[in-house]
């Protein structure tokens, strides 16, 4: 491979995981002012905007009329498990730390695999099945202080897990949906109408005065996620296009890393607003061990020919 393209795609894959990693630190500060469907639909909103600008100037929206009513079925389910999972995504972080989130998060790629298995009948690799154990490795090693409150207890610290739990389920319930809508679609297509349909569906749940009750900081924190959402996605589907996918996967299962990173710089300079976690050496161990899983099942799906 060509030396430039090599680290072009490297480059668009590390901002992807760099600006997918700050991501939760900056949304717990917008909910300090706004709830997790009205952030959620003003992310949407303005990443639609700027997907319909682009598809505009090439002269590519995509026409409704071509939609049967078996696709059109399956693009309103798909656009529903991505707003579920982008809500219970901002939820947890009421209940979770930021690294806590991401890390639970991992847990998406075994299940995106055991959804592969399940529903079109994919083998498993050696690879994936090392993934996963790593990943469930890792995160008894993270909670290891926590397990009996994981088990027994239904409190502040083990819902905040279950719904991010409940957002990866979405999300790879919305990867799997995915295969046969592209087959009719474009990625930025499908990214449009799922925007689009996703801010119909939060607009009756948003409160979008509370916009003006955010200070500075909070308002820079919002326009950052939305901006997050267009760039992150953006450099994702290039390095995609410009790398191997394997490659891009291991990259980008670095967020979490960059999660810790961000954390301890923010707490560094803010601590009165920004708390530092309550994490031993076996956490930090935990997480590093669960990174190293979500790549290997990452590469794994990413080397398989698609259906």
């Amino acid at each position: 491979m060509d030396p430039i393209r090599h680290w072009y795609g490297f480059g668009l894959s590390l901002t992807t995981a760099i600006l997918w990693g700050i991501l939760p630190l900056f949304l717990k500060i917008c909910l300090e002012a706004m709830d997790a469907v009205t952030i959620t639909l003003y992310r949407f909103v303005v990443a639609g905007l700027f997907v319909l600008f682009v598809l505009m100037r090439k002269k590519s929206v995509p026409r409704l009329k071509s939609f049967g009513l078996k696709k059109g079925l399956l693009l309103v389910v798909a656009t529903l498990c991505l707003v579920l999972n982008y809500v219970a995504n901002v939820k947890g972080l009421e209940y979770l730390s930021p690294e806590t989130s991401q890390v639970v998060m991992q847990v998406a790629p075994f299940l995106l695999m055991l959804g592969g298995v399940l529903f079109f009948g994919e083998r498993l690799k050696k690879i994936e099945i090392g993934g996963a154990v790593l990943i469930f490795t890792g995160l008894m090693l993270f909670f290891n202080d926590r397990l009996g409150d994981l088990f027994l207890s239904l409190d502040h610290f083990t819902l905040g897990v279950i719904i991010v739990i409940f957002a990866a389920t979405c999300w790879a319930a919305y990867a799997l949906m995915q295969k046969p809508l592209l087959r009719v679609l474009t990625a930025k297509q499908l990214t449009l109408l799922i925007y689009a349909l996703g801010a119909l569906m939060l607009l009756p749940f948003a409160n979008l005065e509370q916009l003006f009750d955010m200070n500075n900081l909070q308002l820079f924190a919002l326009l950052f996620c939305c901006l997050n959402t267009i760039v992150a996605y953006g450099a994702f589907t290039e390095a995609m296009f410009v790398w191997q996918a394997s490659k891009v996967s291991a990259v980008i299962s670095l967020a979490p890393l960059f999660t810790f990173i961000s954390m301890f710089i923010a707490v560094s300079f803010f601590p009165e607003q920004i708390k530092a976690s309550d994490l031993d050496m076996w956490a930090y161990i935990g997480a590093g061990v669960v990174i190293c899983g979500s790549a290997l099942t990452s590469m794994g799906r990413a080397n398989k020919p698609k259906v």
